[in-house]
């Protein structure tokens, strides 16, 4: 039987699942260990940025999935690109639409504002079934490599 799955923007109530959600995110991606009160208070930071939005997946009134967005200004594009972040759906729920549906909201809410030119992502090259659902809904490789250079240790 299919879910009924609801998204809808997060809120200071969904805070303990997008902890939970993205310490797992972090083990489960990078076999990163993060420091659970620095987590809290990003996420916290997230919902009063500008630009910056949590959207949940809820079934039978629980939190099972998560997306992030953050905004990126183009100059090249005149306009604005979104970076979907912190993506995840809990194991017992994966392969049951639910990133679909939170994809699918993202992508409604994007084309119904001029500005936004693009929708963006990084995932991790060895991430094979990450890989899979984002070309499964018409993402591609974009070509760039991301590199980076830590200036504060976040563990």
């Amino acid at each position: 039987m299919p879910l009924n799955i609801i998204i809808r923007e997060a809120c200071e109530s969904d805070l303990l699942s997008l902890v939970k959600y993205n310490l797992a995110l972090a083990k489960e991606t990078e076999n990163l260990d993060l420091n659970k009160d620095t987590l809290r208070l990003g996420i916290q930071s997230s919902f009063a940025l500008p630009g910056c939005h949590y959207f949940v997946a809820e079934t039978e009134g629980n939190v099972v999935g998560q997306t992030m967005i953050t905004s990126e200004w183009s100059d090249w594009r005149n306009g604005t690109i979104w970076w979907m972040q912190s993506v995840y759906v809990h194991p017992s729920y994966r392969k049951q639409g639910v990133f679909h549906e939170i994809f699918k909201h993202i992508e409604t809410i994007a084309a119904n504002t001029p500005s936004i030119q693009s929708l963006r992502l990084y995932v991790m090259k060895n991430n094979e079934t990450g890989l899979k659902t984002y070309q499964s809904i018409g993402m591609s490789n974009s070509g760039y490599l991301v590199y980076e250079k830590q200036l504060l240790a976040f563990l």
